[in-house]
């Protein structure tokens, strides 16, 4: 989501790199949930949120948005993010007070309570030290924290992705493009969501092919 932030208000004051230590571990949570209800829309998941989760829970795209996803606007552009449910508004994945989808959580589940601050067409991560109730937390290298192979690849397809729909957000929220903006969420839905990823391929190959066809796509309409 586009949003300014003061890191004095939200962090410690720092920004971290892949390879440093930071006081984000919560020592596996001990029952809390906290950071798991009352989130909104605000777990968007990217293109490989949907692939592990399409594979690792042997579903479609459109079966999850029946149950544990749906579709919300999003600075212009419709994207999916995780469905919270019930009176306390929990994760759909939220099962006794755990995640039953660990293995395969979204990257935001994977960074908190670590954030992303963009600048320069990259980023670096902030810890965000009003959002988790858990007291004395931990050090911990965020590359072991955010549980990812391949963390360089991953941390560049954060990039390209984050600056690819920056792009079009700032196009989007001139309400008069809206017959295009219509048009470029679709694709983007179809191309990147709908479409399933080759499960035993390389999934950052494919995604930036897919990248070079979007946009080729959108420059056309822009």
């Amino acid at each position: 989501m586009l949003r300014d932030i003061n890191l004095n208000e939200v962090s410690d004051g720092k920004l971290y790199g892949i390879n440093d230590m930071a006081r984000a571990d919560c020592n596996g949570c001990k029952g809390c949930s906290s950071c798991c209800q009352g989130m909104g829309h605000s777990i968007i998941l990217d293109p490989l949120d949907i692939c592990r989760l399409t594979y690792g829970l042997h579903k479609t795209f459109e079966e999850l948005l029946d149950q544990s996803v749906e579709l919300n606007v999003v600075d212009g552009i419709i994207l999916p993010n995780l469905k919270m449910t019930g009176d306390k508004e929990t994760c759909a994945f939220l099962i006794s007070d755990r995640c039953s989808i660990h293995e395969l959580r979204p990257g935001f589940c994977r960074i908190f309570p670590l954030g992303r601050f963009y600048e320069n067409r990259s980023f670096r991560y902030f810890l965000q030290v009003h959002e988790c109730p858990a007291p004395a937390k931990s050090k911990v290298k965020i590359r072991k924290w955010i549980d990812t192979p391949d963390v360089k690849r991953y941390e560049q397809y954060i990039i390209d992705w984050h600056y690819y729909l920056k792009d079009l957000q700032e196009y989007a929220m001139d309400f008069s493009h809206g017959e295009q903006i219509q048009k470029i969420s679709m694709y983007i839905l179809r191309q990147f969501y709908l479409l399933p990823f080759n499960e035993n391929g390389d999934f950052y190959q494919e995604f930036y092919e897919r990248l070079a066809a979007a946009k080729g796509f959108t420059d056309n309409i822009l």
